[in-house]
C-alpha cells in the first residue's frame, strides 16, 4: 500500500509542474514588450560633414540646464530651442547626470519642430 500514495503524490507534483509552466508560457505570450530607444538623437560621430552653421550647445548637469552660455529652466527649453531656427543641437550631459534626468530634458527638447540631436560624451 505504500507504492500507490508514493507513486499518486508523484504524479499530482508533476501535473502541478506542468500547471506552472503552461501559466509561466501563457504570460510571456500574452504581454506586450515596450520598445526603449525611441529618443530622438544620435550618437556624434567624428568626421561629419556640416551644414555651415554652427551647432548649439546643450549642457545638462544634475541642477541646471545651459543651452549656449544661458542657463533656462525645462520648463523654458522649448522656447529657447525654437529661437535657435532650426539646426543642429549637440547634447551633452555631465558626469553626475542620471539617465532620467537626461530623458526627461530629450523629451522636452523633441517636441521642438527642425531640431537635430546629437548625444556627445556621457
Amino acid at each position: 500500500m505504500v507504492r500507490p500514495a508514493l507513486r499518486r503524490r508523484r504524479l499530482s507534483l508533476t501535473s502541478l509542474i506542468d500547471v506552472i509552466f503552461l501559466l509561466l508560457l501563457f504570460f510571456m505570450l500574452s504581454s506586450t514588450f515596450t520598445r526603449f530607444g525611441d529618443l530622438p538623437f544620435i550618437a556624434a560621430t567624428a568626421g561629419a560633414a556640416g551644414s555651415g552653421a554652427p551647432p548649439a550647445f546643450l549642457r545638462i548637469t544634475a541642477d541646471a540646464i545651459t543651452l549656449n552660455v544661458a542657463e533656462i529652466t525645462l520648463a523654458g527649453l522649448p522656447a529657447a530651442m525654437t529661437a535657435l531656427d532650426g539646426g543642429l543641437v549637440l547634447v551633452a550631459p555631465a558626469a553626475d547626470v542620471t539617465a532620467q534626468r537626461l530623458v526627461d530634458v530629450l523629451v522636452v527638447a523633441q517636441t521642438v519642430p527642425g531640431i537635430s540631436l546629437r548625444l556627445i560624451g556621457g
